[in-house]
């Protein structure tokens, strides 16, 4: 487990850009990476860096009421869910959700909706306020 501290959104999304970087060096093709957090934590603000990387010249913004965004200018595709709105696991799988997982890089806001769903091996990244600009986010692998 890794713990760090954020000052602002550049440092939140410089944050999300290393761990995609991690991701790229390793040659994962598939992960998944949970984020916890109340609203406006940052979740999104993590997202856009660490799909800067895997998928550069991509707009990122939260899919609340799509629930999934494909990222595709990357070697790997890069699905960009929000589980908000999802209330059970009928509804998560009636959006391919296990396909989505078995076929690129996944990064999950809201992932306390997913409880058990959570896939095994999934990176978790807890991200709290600290303060108006300041967060601490925790990685754990």
């Amino acid at each position: 487990m890794q713990i760090f501290h954020t000052e602002s959104d550049a440092d939140t999304m410089k944050l999300g850009a290393c761990l995609a970087e991690k991701i790229k060096k390793d040659g994962k093709s598939r992960a998944f990476v949970a984020i916890y957090g109340d609203l406006g934590a940052g979740k999104t603000v993590f997202t856009r860096g660490f799909v800067s990387v895997l998928s550069p010249g991509s707009r990122v913004k939260s899919p609340t009421y799509t629930i999934v965004n494909e990222y595709l200018k990357g070697e790997v595709p890069v699905y960009h869910f929000d589980f908000y709105r999802i209330e059970d696991t009928d509804e998560l799988f009636g959006i391919g959700f296990e396909d989505y997982v078995e076929g690129g890089i996944c990064i999950g806001e809201w992932c306390e909706k997913l409880g058990d769903e959570v896939p095994a091996g999934a990176i978790k990244v807890t991200i709290e306020k600290a303060g108006e600009s300041s967060r601490t986010v925790t990685i754990e692998e």
